[in-house]
Formats: structure tokens, C-alpha cells, sequence
């Protein structure tokens, strides 16, 4: 049987989480649902667009999310599952440090501006001989949260939101808790490729399509999101194995900074790159991993850097 296919246009969006937002279009579970998503700066940002541009951003315009849809049935206490099913074609995207915002923002004080050409698709060229495979997933993606009132799309939450998590690419299952009548799902930041820790602040930052499925398991209640992959996470990038930097500290914070700080020292002695760049190329190719956490009092963090990005 065919389902009619729901398309969510991009100017149907929101900039703060808000159970009073009404929903603008309702769902049955089982359909799927097209959206057209809007990059993190909500089109503050362009193709042309130089570091002036970012230092200039309306932080209240940032991270818009597509929706809100109502999904038949959903009551609270029960467990909506989104399956990604598929990502529409990237033209273009953009990475930025923001003054004040990132891992290392005291160090990196100034803005700074990548624009990646994506219509390659597979994969975005950083400088001649450093290429990205793109892996595009949604940075925000959630429900609307039980308490009332206007709260920020920037931190993530109880209801999902902004949690960048760069697994969620096509065919995985994102279990989201329902707090209100409907769910009222929406989604949005939708990114290229991204390591795991964002450091700089914004991953390929890129507008898109995405395609999305959702199930109701009713009753069945959980705290915060979860989700399955469809199967490895990464073989496109562990085939030429991986170089990592290790940072510790008593306090995480510390030991990821530290970790990062290592490794754009790598990056600058073995590639040439200048700090702001090997900071950039960081938040959107390395991997943080807390890889000890027990031996008090110390943490250990480690930054993994697929030597799969150099050609």
C-alpha cells in the first residue's frame, strides 16, 4: 500500500524548544516524513560568506529545526523511534570557530571560516591532499520537552535536541522518550561529516533533505535518547588505521582539551597546517574517546585521527 509522502518545508521551523509551539502537520506512525532542513546559521551564512560574517552571526537565529509534527497516538511515557532513512544531495557547507564558543575558545579567540564545496558527495576537500568522507546525520533532531516555556536548541537534553551524534546517518534507529501529546518531533543542523566531540564548535555545517520514518512503541518508557546502528560505525575510515593523541587530567574537561592540544601540534609539525586549521580539520575528522575513567585521580582521554584523510 502506498503512504502519501509528508514534505516539511524549511520555512515551517523554530529556534527554541516550546511545548506551545503548534504542531504543522500530524503523522501516522509508519510514514515517512521529508524534510527540508536549514544549516546551523539559519541562512545567516552563505557560500561567499568570509570569517566577518561569523563574527557578525544573531546567535538567538542559530540552529533552526524543521517541524514541529505531531505523531498520532504518541502520549507520554511511551517511546518514539525515528529511523533515518535517507539524505537528500549537499551543495555546500562551512565550518567556523566562533569567538567564545568551542573546546579550546580561550586559545581561539578570533573567528575563523572554512567553506567546503560538498556536490563531490562522497568527499569534501580540506587543502590539496587532506579529503573528508562525508557522512551527512542530523545535529539536532528531538521532541518537545514536558517543561514549559522557551528553553535553547544549543545544549543537548532530555528530549534529544542538539546532541550531534555523527552515527546517526542513514539507517539507524534514534529511541526518543515522549514527554507531551504527540511528540512533537522536529529536526535540524544537519552536517556533512563530523568527529566525535565537535571541538571547534560546528562540524561540515551544510543544509539538506532528510528522510525520516517513525514507529510508537506504547508504554514503553526510557529517560533519555538511545539508539541502533545498522552496522559498524566506521569502515570507511579504520582501513589506514588511525594516529592518537592522549590527554589526562582530574577533571575530563582538562584531559579533552589536552588531548585536542596535542593533536594540532601533530597536525601543524607533520602537515603544516597553522593552529586554527588543524583545530578546524580536528572538529570535524577526529574522534574523542574517554578511554579510562576508573583510576582515580585521573581521567585519560584520546583524540584518534583517521590517516585516512591524507591523500
Amino acid at each position: 500500500m502506498h503512504h502519501h509522502q509528508h514534505t516539511i518545508h524549511k520555512h515551517s521551523h523554530h529556534t527554541v524548544w516550546d511545548n506551545s509551539i503548534e504542531p504543522i502537520q500530524s503523522v501516522k506512525p509508519g510514514e515517512s516524513v521529508h524534510f527540508e532542513v536549514h544549516d546551523a546559521s539559519g541562512g545567516q551564512l552563505s557560500a561567499k560568506s568570509t570569517a566577518q560574517d561569523v563574527a557578525n552571526m544573531d546567535f538567538s537565529k542559530v540552529n533552526p529545526v524543521t517541524g514541529p509534527i505531531y505523531i498520532e497516538g504518541a502520549e507520554p511515557g511511551d517511546t518514539l523511534e525515528v529511523e533515518i532513512e535517507h539524505f537528500g544531495t549537499m551543495s555546500w557547507g562551512w565550518t567556523a570557530v566562533i569567538p567564545g564558543f568551542g573546546l579550546l575558545s580561550d586559545q581561539f579567540p578570533d573567528p575563523h571560516l572554512k567553506i567546503w564545496d560538498l556536490s563531490g558527495q562522497q568527499t569534501a576537500q580540506f587543502t590539496d591532499g587532506i579529503e573528508i568522507p562525508t557522512k551527512p546525520f542530523p545535529g539536532t533532531i528531538g521532541v518537545a520537552l514536558p517543561e514549559t516555556g522557551p528553553h535553547s536548541l544549543v545544549p543537548p537534553r532530555h528530549n534529544g535536541g542538539n546532541m550531534d551524534i555523527r552515527h546517526l546517518t542513514k539507517g539507524t534507529r534514534l529511541l526518543l522518550p515522549v514527554w507531551v501529546a504527540g511528540a512533537l518531533f522536529s529536526v535540524g543542523d544537519t552536517h556533512a561529516a563530523q568527529g566525535d566531540g565537535e571541538v571547534c564548535g560546528t562540524a561540515i555545517e551544510a543544509p539538506m533533505e532528510i528522510q525520516l520514518k517513525f514507529k510508537l512503541h506504547k508504554g514503553k518508557s526510557i529517560q533519555e535518547p538511545r539508539f541502533i546502528t545498522p552496522g559498524p560505525l566506521t569502515t570507511d575510515l579504520d582501513e589506514q588505521g588511525y594516529y592518537v593523541t592522549t590527554g589526562h587530567s582530574d577533571d575530563l574537561m582538562t584531559a579533552s582539551k589536552k588531548a585536542v592540544e596535542y593533536m594540532i601540534e601533530h597536525l601543524g609539525e607533520t602537515y603544516g597546517l597553522s593552529d586554527v586549521d588543524a583545530y578546524t580539520l580536528s572538529s570535524v575528522a577526529v574522534d574523542l574517546k574517554i578511554s579510562e575513567i576508573v583510576d582515580v585521580p585521573n581521567y585519560l582521554v584520546s583524540a584518534y585521527l583517521p590517516q585516512k584523510v591524507f591523500k
